[in-house]
Formats: structure tokens, sequence, C-alpha cells
């Protein structure tokens, strides 16, 4: 379909994000037209913000509004219109790489392909907001735990998650710690330890309370504050620390400290500047000991 053979009252809005398993981001606004039957080589996973859309899957039909949650096959036919009652829809479609969920349950998402489940609708939506500027494990890790949420609803019923694992928790830490200023990903790690990204995360977060993507964030923050500093120029430090650029690391920055990097820089320049002025007594005594920043899970 190419946006000139829509008509006025149709508004699409599609791009792709520089991160892996996202073939495309679609966002369109829908009112009196019926998208022809086609297929696509993703797996489509469609959510509707406005209005109703209906749409015949294979041989099924199938509806969805904004409590629910559709996922299309790759290679399946289908269609999409909006519902009579409404007559126009507002939807936002994530296109995903095949291997986004397993060959097995592409039966069981055509007879079950909408489904009502307000956490899973939510997760997507945060997902769709975060691909406005992307982190790439901040996405890694999303995507995963949505298919795993989609598995347990497809997939016959087997056996019960396995439980967190602590110790895993603890290596995966250290992991993390030995890739912070390097590209990491939780699929990397997955296959390291013979688990899946999802109970990486699990055993991650009950055991340290935050995400390991909030982990190695953390963690390049404390980088940059150090280096930023010492001097150096927050452009350099931010690649240098594992940050795309220096928006990259301003975003993030703001968000931990609550200012951008260069007021935090100028407000140590004023800080040196006055103590220079000054006239002060330094009291005798022996410093602290230097240590390094404490670590989760382990006293200061």
């Amino acid at each position: 379909m190419n946006e000139e053979d829509l008509p006025d009252s149709c508004r699409v809005t599609a791009w792709k994000p520089s991160v892996p398993g996202i073939s495309e981001v679609f966002h369109a606004r829908i009112a009196n037209y019926r998208y022809p039957r086609h297929c696509h080589d993703t797996w489509t996973v469609l959510i509707v913000d406005d209005g109703a859309i209906r749409y015949d899957l294979d041989t099924r039909h199938h509806g969805a509004v904004g409590y629910s949650v559709s996922v299309l096959p790759p290679g399946v036919v289908h269609n999409g219109y909006p519902s009579e009652r409404y007559g126009r829809f507002r939807k936002r479609n994530l296109y995903l790489n095949r291997g986004f969920l397993p060959a097995h349950v592409v039966g069981p998402a055509v007879k079950a392909s909408t489904l009502q489940d307000p956490e899973l609708r939510a997760a997507i939506s945060h997902l769709h907001d975060r691909l406005v500027t992307p982190d790439p494990l901040d996405i890694e890790i999303r995507l995963a735990m949505i298919a795993d949420r989609f598995r347990l609803h497809l997939e016959a019923r087997g056996p019960a998650a396995p439980e967190p694992e602590p110790a895993l928790a603890d290596r995966l830490r250290d992991y993390l710690d030995g890739h912070i200023t390097a590209k990491v990903t939780l699929t990397d790690a997955a296959s390291v330890f013979g688990r899946t990204v999802p109970h990486l995360v699990r055993s991650f977060k009950q055991r340290f309370g935050i995400s390991p993507y909030a982990y190695v964030t953390g963690a390049r923050i404390e980088l940059a504050r150090a280096r930023i500093l010492a001097g150096e120029p927050p452009a350099v430090v931010a690649v240098e620390v594992g940050f795309y650029d220096q928006a990259h690391l301003t975003r993030h920055f703001k968000r931990h400290v609550s200012v951008p990097p260069a007021q935090y820089a100028a407000s140590s320049r004023r800080r040196g500047e006055t103590a220079e002025r000054e006239v002060t007594t330094v009291p005798p005594g022996r410093p602290g000991p230097a240590g390094r920043r404490p670590r989760i899970g382990h006293p200061a």
C-alpha cells in the first residue's frame, strides 16, 4: 500500500528504528478505507488507540479495539477495515522479524489473533513510546518480555516458568560489569548462560530490584560523572562510556542527576573557582580510602 493510494482522511507515519528485531514501526489513522487482502514477511503486532478495526485472517474473522492486542503471523493473508459502528480507527503496528515468535505458534495465532491482556497491551504501548529515541538494550529486553507474554497465550500449557535464580543474577551482573562501556546484549548473555532473556531479566530484577538495562545505564552515568568532573568534554565521554552520542548521554544524565552534563560540569568549575578565592585551613587528618563505586547487593 502506498500513501498516495489512501484518501485524504487517512494519515500514516512509518519508520525503521535502528534496533535489531524490528523491521518497521507503522502508525496510522484510517477512515472510510479498506486494506486489500495482503500478507507480510514479518509478525504484525497491532494495538488500536481509537475506534475499532475488523480483519479477516486466513478464513477467520477478528476484531480489535482499545483494550485488546492483535498478532498476525508472517505469510498469512489478511485485510483490514473500520468497524461499521465507528467508521474509522487509529492504530499502532510493529512489524517484527520472523524470529520474534516460534513457527509452531502460527496456527494458534491465526485461531486466537486478538488477545484480551491489559498488561501486554500496556507493555506494547510503552515500547512504541521508547521507539521515538530507542536504546537497543532497552528495546531488546522489552521485546523479549512481550514475546514471552505472547507465548503464554499461544503455546499449549507446558511447565511453569522456572523460578528466578539469585546466583544467575550475580553472574549476569558480573557479565554486565565486564561490558559496561561496550555494546552489550542480553541475547549474547543468554547464550553464555544457557537461559532465556526473560529468565535473565526476572532473575536480575528479583535479586537487585532493577532491570539489567537500568543497571547498565546507571553504571554508565556514574562513569560519565567522574570523567566530566575531571574536565573531559561530554561529547567525548558519551561515546567512550557506551552511549551513542552526547544527546543520548544528556537524556539519561538529566534523568539520573537532574541537570544536563554541561550544567553539571559548569557547577564543578564554579566550585573550583570559589575554592581558589577562599582562604581555608585544612584540619590535619588522614583522608578516607578511595574505593570504587559500591555495587548493588554489596555494602558501601
